[in-house]
C-alpha cells in the first residue's frame, strides 16, 4: 500500500476509514468518538497541562523535593515480597543493549546470548527442586499456582475439579487461583492448618477421590518451614491427584528438593533473587516432572546444534495461543518476564551454589534471632508457631495490632498487622543493620 492509499484507508495502526468510523458512530447512536468515553470535566486534558517550564536542574531540585515528603520508613514487611541486596553487576550487566533492548525475548528471533542466559535460568530451576522441566518464567507466583491448577485437568493420570489449598494463603494468590478455576468449572478449598503447618490429618479426611491437586507452601505465608511435606504429597499421590509445592530459589537452596518429598509441580517467585522489593511485581517459577513436558504452559528454552555442528540455543515449545491452534493451547499467558528472569540467574550465578546457601541459611539465623529478642519484650510473643522459620515470623502482641502498627510508622518502621493481635516481622540483609533501633522501638510501643 503506497502513502497515498494509507491517507485515505487510514493506518496500520488505526484502519478505519472516516467513512467506516461515521457508519460506526451511526449504529450505536453516538455523534462523535468523543461522546463514547465519559470523563469529567474536572480531569479532562484540555491542552494544556499547566506546568511552569523550568530548566533540567531546577526540574532536578522539584522532583528531590516532592520524593523528600515521602515516609521514609524501614520496612520489616514480607509475605510474598522479599527485599533482598541486589549486586550491582546485575544492574549493570543486565542493561546492556543487547538484554535490554533485545527483539521481544520470548519470540523464536531472540538473540542467542539471551537464549542461553534464559536456559541457564531453567537449568538452575531443575538443579534446585529436583524435577525434569522448567519454563523460561512466568508473572508471578499467583498466575503460576493457578497455571498448575488447570495443568491438573490436562494429565491424563488425574481425575476431578477439586484443588486442596491451605487456609493460610495470602490472599490475592487465593484471588487469582480462583480465577483460573472459573474457566475450567474447578473448585478450590481450603484444608485446615495448626501451629503454622498443615493438619496432616485433617487433610487425609478432606482429601478424596474428587481432589485434583494439593497444593502446599514452605515457608508457609506466615515464614514457617513445612516438615511433613513427604506426608502431603503421599496423600496426594494415594488419591492420584498432583502434588504442588510453593516455594522460592533462596528457601530451596537449603530446604529439602521438592522432588524428594513427592512433588509433582513446583511454583513460586523467584523474584527475591534479581530484584529485591517490587509492591507486587514478580518473576513466577513454574517448574514440573519431564512427563509433563508437553503440558508445561508458557515457553521453554532447549539447547540444540546449528547446522555447523555448534551448540545452539532455540524455543523448543511454545504451546500457547498464539503459536498453535487454540484448541490445543495449552496457556493463554501471552508474555513472561523473560528479562527478569535473566536477573535472577545473574544473581544466582553471582552467588554461587555456596553464597545461595549462605544466604538461606541467614533468613533462618536472623529470623529466630530477632524474634528472640521480641519475645524478650514484655507483652509480646515470637515467634507464635514452636517451629523453625524463614525469613520472617508472626508476634503476638498485648496492644492492638494496629496500634502496634501505626506506633511503629511513627517511629520510622513496618511491619503487617495480620489479626486483631498478630502483626507478622520479616528480616533480610536489608534490614538487618536496623535490628537494634526496630527492637528498641518495638519495646516503646508494645508499652
Amino acid at each position: 500500500m503506497s502513502d497515498s492509499d494509507s491517507h485515505a484507508t487510514g493506518s496500520p495502526y488505526a484502519p478505519q476509514t472516516a467513512a467506516e468510523t461515521a457508519a460506526m458512530l451511526d449504529a450505536v447512536g453516538a455523534d462523535d468518538l468523543e461522546s463514547l468515553f465519559d470523563v469529567p470535566e474536572s480531569v479532562a486534558f484540555d491542552g494544556d497541562f499547566g506546568i511552569d517550564a523550568r530548566s533540567e536542574r531546577a526540574t532536578r531540585r522539584e522532583v528531590a523535593r516532592l520524593l523528600g515528603r515521602n515516609a521514609d520508613l524501614t520496612e520489616f514487611l514480607g509475605r510474598g515480597h522479599y527485599d533482598h541486596y541486589v549486586p550491582s553487576v546485575v544492574d549493570d550487566l543486565a542493561s546492556r543493549s543487547e538484554f535490554l533492548t533485545s527483539y521481544t525475548q520470548y519470540q523464536p528471533e531472540v538473540a542467542q546470548g539471551f537464549l542461553q542466559a534464559l536456559f541457564e535460568f531453567q537449568s538452575m530451576l531443575v538443579e534446585l527442586t529436583g524435577l525434569g522441566v522448567a519454563n523460561c518464567s512466568m508473572y508471578d507466583d499467583a498466575t503460576a499456582l493457578g497455571e498448575a491448577a488447570t495443568l491438573s485437568q490436562r494429565v491424563r493420570s488425574v481425575s476431578g475439579d477439586q484443588i486442596l489449598v491451605p487456609e493460610h494463603l495470602r490472599e490475592g494468590k487465593r484471588a487469582v487461583l480462583s480465577n483460573y478455576a472459573d474457566g475450567p468449572d474447578l473448585t478450590v478449598e481450603s484444608y485446615p492448618m495448626t501451629d503454622g503447618v498443615v493438619d496432616v490429618p485433617a487433610l487425609a479426611d478432606q482429601i478424596g477421590d474428587a481432589t485434583a491437586m494439593v497444593y502446599a507452601e514452605s515457608p508457609t505465608v506466615r515464614g514457617v518451614i513445612e516438615e511433613r511435606l513427604g506426608a502431603i504429597g503421599d496423600l496426594a499421590h494415594d488419591h492420584e491427584a498432583l502434588f504442588c509445592l510453593g516455594s522460592d530459589p533462596i528457601a530451596l537452596s537449603l530446604l529439602e528438593r521438592p522432588a524428594d518429598v513427592g512433588a509433582d509441580v513446583v511454583v513460586g517467585d523467584a523474584a527475591s533473587l534479581g530484584t529485591g522489593t517490587a509492591y507486587g511485581f514478580g518473576l513466577g517459577m513454574f517448574v514440573t516432572r519431564e512427563e509433563y513436558l508437553r503440558q508445561v504452559p508458557g515457553r521453554l528454552v532447549g539447547a540444540s546444534e546449528d547446522a555447523a555442528d555448534r551448540r545452539a540455543y532455540t524455543l523448543t515449545l511454545q504451546t500457547r495461543e498464539q503459536h498453535i491452534r487454540k484448541e490445543r493451547a495449552t496457556s493463554n499467558i501471552c508474555t513472561n518476564q523473560a528479562w527478569v528472569a535473566l536477573r535472577t540467574a545473574m544473581h544466582a550465578a553471582w552467588l554461587g551454589p555456596d553464597g545461595l546457601v549462605e544466604l538461606a541459611e541467614d533468613c533462618v539465623t536472623r529470623a529466630r534471632d530477632l524474634a528472640d529478642r521480641l519475645d524478650d519484650i514484655v507483652g509480646v510473643k515470637a515467634p507464635i508457631h514452636g517451629r523453625h522459620h524463614f525469613r520472617e515470623f508472626l508476634a503476638r502482641t498485648d496492644q492492638p495490632a494496629s496500634a502496634i502498627v501505626a506506633d511503629l510508622a511513627a517511629e520510622g518502621f513496618a511491619v503487617h498487622a495480620v489479626d486483631d493481635h498478630l502483626v507478622q516481622v520479616c528480616v533480610t540483609e536489608t534490614t538487618a543493620d536496623a535490628t537494634d533501633e526496630f527492637v528498641a522501638a518495638f519495646r516503646e510501643v508494645a508499652k
